[in-house]
């Protein structure tokens, strides 16, 4: 789509019954004009002929962090003070930017709204996203600032030790330049959003912006505070226990104060709740189905990424009308697919081989 027809589309979008004259005066070109570029528009699929009645395009947008990750992996028990034996591994990462490969990876359509500067680490997520397909058309792009920086260091078990994470870039994301993604975000079937980005950010978009349905990734305890002023906005969210505790505002010790937690966010309005419960598995409820699937156990290489594909297998199965049961067990075999691997994201991560999976552990 061409710059110029993102701006009438945004016109038609805001009144559907705009006439070509009205365009004509507010874009400043000729009526004719306007005429070829809704024609092609509605060549294009996003509008369907007279009434300008639009097309909601089959892809998910996501907003969020794009970072390089730096893993150190223990050969043995961490010891703290002192230099433990291992080896350092770098790959592409940051929760939004996770997902949204994830995503393509499952054969979903996805564009990803993220920051990232002009440094060699900026360039290798262009470079990387180019060749899986991902589309970062709508991003931020900064000269002269640092791209994000994830460095963790996990146990010989495969479980984060502990992490610093440089991520000042993404205070560059403003509310004027996410009004320029309206478009982008309302046509999108699904927006899944990180708390990496600045809190009046978020708040704007599932605020102001409809037509779509608003996914939660909560990233971390400490950043998950950002969305509990609206989180009755968001159709789907996946909070881990402590997550869900600072949300909710409700102690939780055992499984009835997990449905305790999960019925407080129905009531605040969100349709579907995943409240992951570590070693427990999954907690899914809409209110008119819920249950727990359990985790089977596996080797466990990296478990960093395992939350980000479990959220965009929900995604998927919302995508196609799966009851919430079915993507909670879709979920968690991306997941169990992406903790065997050693990079955040498993690059063998497919729909086949997560319904195998599915299969070999019995969770379907």
């Amino acid at each position: 789509m061409t710059n110029r027809e993102e701006e009438v589309l945004y016109l038609i979008r805001n009144n559907p019954l705009i006439s070509q004259n009205e365009l004509a005066k507010l874009l400043g070109i000729t009526r004719s004009s306007v005429g070829v570029h809704i024609t092609n528009l509605i060549k294009k699929g996003y509008i369907n002929g007279r009434g300008y009645i639009i097309n909601k395009e089959n892809f998910v947008s996501v907003i969020g962090g794009a970072n390089m990750d730096i893993l150190g992996f223990s050969d043995n028990n961490l010891k703290p003070n002192d230099s433990n034996p291992g080896k350092i591994k770098v790959s592409l990462g940051g929760v939004g930017r996770n997902i949204a490969e994830n995503l393509i990876r499952l054969g979903v359509d996805t564009k990803l709204i993220t920051v990232i500067g002009d440094d060699l680490y900026g360039n290798k997520i262009i470079d990387e996203s180019r060749l899986i397909g991902l589309n970062l058309d709508n991003s931020l792009h900064l000269k002269g600032y640092a791209t994000s920086v994830y460095m963790s260091i996990l146990d010989n078990s495969g479980d984060m030790h502990v992490a610093i994470s440089q991520m000042d870039i993404f205070d560059n994301m403003s509310v004027e330049f996410i009004k320029q993604k309206k478009n982008i975000i309302e046509t999108s079937k699904i927006c899944i959003i990180d708390t990496n980005i600045p809190q009046d950010v978020l708040e704007y978009v599932v605020t102001n912006y409809k037509n779509t349905k608003f996914f939660l990734d909560t990233v971390s305890t400490t950043k998950s505070v950002k969305a509990k002023n609206v989180i009755g906005k968001f159709h789907t969210i996946k909070p881990n226990r402590l997550e869900a505790e600072i949300l909710s505002g409700i102690s939780i010790k055992n499984n009835k104060d997990v449905e305790k937690a999960a019925k407080h966010f129905l009531d605040e309005g969100v349709k579907n709740v995943f409240i992951s419960l570590g070693e427990q598995g999954i907690y899914y409820t809409n209110g008119h189905s819920s249950g727990y699937v359990a985790t089977p156990k596996v080797q466990v290489v990296n478990a960093n990424g395992a939350g980000d594909s479990f959220l965009a297998g929900v995604a998927y199965s919302t995508l196609n009308n799966e009851p919430i049961s079915e993507a909670a067990k879709f979920g968690v075999g991306c997941s169990l697919l992406t903790i065997t691997h050693e990079n955040t994201i498993n690059p063998n991560l497919c729909v086949e081989n997560v319904n195998k999976r599915l299969k070999e552990t019995g969770l379907c």
